[in-house]
């Protein structure tokens, strides 16, 4: 798992396919454990490699700019080399930035080109008609022309402006990873301002070299002004117009476009009780609302909208009751209970998006007028996908592991199909462990659950000590009918002699909005509810399980989960591991803390329900806290004051540190080490 990247190394991903269908680009590593990502072409039933940096540069994983750096971080990205490229509308023209270099390749075969700029690249963007790419330097906007010269578009006025760039809660907690759109016609871009002059500064040492200076970044806590985010049309002559719109209402900028039908925003209000998604007048910069949707907790943001089909009808999501259902035009077009997941395209009139129907699956549906949906992905597993010219690319994590298949679909334009088709291989490293999850609904509220046992057990033959292993928390689901590197750590630790318990409950997606909001106000008492009442169910289907010894460990919302666990209910959980935990939430940023939790002025109560700071004096069982000391998402503050509340209070505990390691350690021998450690500090916490 260590030297792999988390089994991420090899497995295809990023997927292009060309405008008829024929092509598909997409990039992928030379093997499981090289993290050298390369750029490849699909067509008539083979691969070909397009670029292959190690070729291109001495040093495929050289320096790169901050911003790139950052972007990765927050993506969770674990390759170098070609992490990211952006195409022509003809998927002719290919993009991408190599150790703070302007690269280009065409599609026909040719090779590879550099393309000269004003400093280090970050985010280049072909113009749709492939004449012109354009790239972020120095928090500037730039176009550069294939035949010669570079421009300025908008010069960054300080150091707290950027052009172009998504701002640290854009990036982290919505989902947007980029900062500019260029329009149809090629003549002009949407431009997103970024002004960070109002956020609170955080300074991010290096303890274990005292001579490096602090990395200052803006970090916008819950409570405190966020980065003022305005938007501009550029064009190529120079021309600018700003666009207006609410902004003391709708902060926020979730996202952008520009489509035949011209440009449009998706904006959403402080408390995120409103959405908006307004059209932009490209001349006067004016917006009109065209969609709002509102709700007594919180709008959710689903991936992939706003869009628009061809003859401008809107494509959205609405939330009523236990479902989230795509709508079209304003009219519900998905059943009851099938949950809308994500928008992954729209061609013609057809849209091409995931839902679920059961928690533990996620398919790839495709929606198109006066036709039943249809369900695209067939096995069981987790799926997501691309279309495009009678394409379609499904890349699904299935019990198997990584998989990637291109099946036809008739063109939306009704044309004769000529599809590209097969499979792309996936190079992923097979895990020496087999995984055995028996699916589990466990009480009243049917928690899904996945229990690994140790592949040596017989039933009756021992009492195994148990380990739960959850998330637990809103944004992701850990139980599926998919390998992922989540349970293989799981059936790892069910080999070392435990009987490791996995439950997703109350505020985990796929289940529907209703139950994703039923932590509304407070991030604690449903989701360590849900664990206790999973596990004794669980022990009642199966004797085996020792509920007199029973560990958890979790990272992130999952590390704060366990810690609440030891804290909150010492009568059923006997040790605890808790990774980069988030202890006081209030350290997190606005955006995603303040939905659960509203502003720590008007409802500090659910703020200090919901943290752990002030609860350090009931620790009565075994803890160990670790936090990377370079993690600018939960940042290491939380674990240190923590700690010093706990040794005040005369509490016994323990503290790993991860020099220069983030919210997603990635140094192989760490990831390696940190299992080890973990798995003795549990086996000496719960020895009989």
């Amino acid at each position: 798992m260590a030297r792999s990247r988390r089994f991420s190394l090899g497995v295809p991903r990023q997927f292009t396919p060309s405008p008829d269908g024929r092509r598909v680009l997409f990039v992928r590593t030379g093997s499981g454990t090289d993290p050298v990502g390369r750029l490849w072409q699909y067509e008539d039933g083979t691969e070909r490699l397009l670029v292959d940096p190690v070729l291109l540069v001495a040093d495929a994983g050289g320096a790169v700019p901050e911003e790139e750096r950052l972007r990765r971080e927050r993506a969770r990205e674990q390759a170098v080399g070609v992490a990211s490229y952006a195409t022509d509308a003809a998927v002719e023209l290919v993009a991408f930035a190599l150790s703070g270099g302007l690269w280009a390749v065409r599609t026909d075969g040719a090779a590879p080109f550099s393309v000269p700029t004003a400093g280090p690249v970050f985010d280049p963007r072909p113009s749709p008609d492939g004449r012109r790419i354009a790239y972020v330097s120095g928090r500037s906007l730039h176009v550069v022309d294939l035949t010669g010269g570079d421009r300025q578009l908008a010069q960054a006025e300080g150091p707290e402006i950027s052009y172009g760039l998504a701002e640290y809660v854009a990036a982290e907690s919505m989902g947007r990873m980029r900062g500019y759109w260029w329009a149809p016609d090629s003549r002009r871009l949407l431009v997103a301002r970024v002004d960070t002059g109002p956020v609170a500064r955080r300074y991010l040492g290096d303890p274990a070299d005292p001579s490096k200076p602090p990395r200052v970044t803006a970090y916008p806590a819950a409570g405190t002004p966020n980065a003022v985010v305005t938007v501009q049309l550029l064009s190529l002559e120079g021309e600018r117009v700003e666009v207006v719109w609410d902004r003391a209402a709708h902060e926020y900028l979730v996202d952008a476009g520009w489509d035949a039908h011209g440009p449009f925003l998706a904006v959403h209000s402080r408390d995120q009780r409103t959405l908006r998604t307004l059209a932009v007048d490209p001349a006067t910069g004016a917006t009109e609302v065209r969609h709002e949707q509102t709700d007594p907790a919180w709008v959710e943001l689903v991936p992939g909208t706003p869009a628009r089909t061809a003859s401008g009808a809107l494509v959205s999501s609405e939330d009523d009751g236990g479902t989230r259902y795509l709508t079209v035009g304003g009219r519900r077009v998905t059943p009851e209970g099938l949950h809308l997941r994500a928008v992954l395209g729209v061609e013609g009139e057809r849209v091409l998006f995931t839902a679920s129907e059961d928690p533990l699956e996620t398919h790839v549906w495709r929606h198109e007028p006066g036709h039943d949906n249809r369900r695209l992905s067939r096995g069981p597993g987790r799926y997501t996908g691309v279309g495009r010219g009678g394409t379609v690319v499904l890349a699904g994590v299935t019990p198997q592991g990584a998989e990637v298949h291109l099946v036809p679909d008739e063109p939306a334009d009704g044309a004769t199909p000529s599809p590209a088709s097969g499979g792309i291989a996936s190079l992923a490293e097979e895990p020496v462990v087999t995984t055995q999850p028996i699916h589990l609904t466990l009480g009243e509220r049917k928690l899904r659950g996945a229990l690994f046992l140790p592949s040596w057990h017989q039933d009756g033959a021992a009492k195994l000590p148990v380990l739960l292993d959850p998330y637990g928390g809103p944004g992701m689901q850990v139980v599926g009918r998919a390998r992922n590197w989540h349970s293989c750590v799981s059936q790892w630790f069910a080999e070392q002699g435990f009987a490791v318990l996995v439950i997703d409950g109350r505020g985990t997606p796929g289940r529907g909005p209703a139950w994703e909001k039923t932590l509304h106000g407070d991030l604690l008492t449903p989701v360590l509810e849900d664990q206790v009442d999973g596990l004794r169910a669980a022990g009642e289907q199966f004797a085996d399980l020792d509920l007199t010894r029973v560990g958890i460990r979790g990272w992130s919302f999952g590390g704060f989960l366990a810690a609440a666990a030891v804290l909150h209910r010492p009568d059923v959980f006997h040790a605890a591991i808790a990774g980069a935990p988030p202890t006081e939430q209030r350290l997190y940023d606005t955006y995603w803390k303040e939905r659960y939790l509203g502003q720590p002025e008007e409802q500090p109560e659910n703020y200090a329900h919901s943290s752990l700071i002030g609860k350090g004096h009931l620790l009565s069982r075994p803890l160990l806290l670790i936090h990377g000391l370079a993690d600018d998402n939960v940042t290491v503050a939380n674990t240190l004051r923590f700690s010093a509340e706990l040794l005040a209070a005369g509490k016994a505990h323990s503290v790993l540190p991860l020099p220069g390691a983030t919210h997603a350690p990635a140094d192989a021998v760490v990831v390696e080490q940190l299992l080890y450690f973990q798995l003795d500090f549990l086996r000496t916490s719960l020895k009989d």
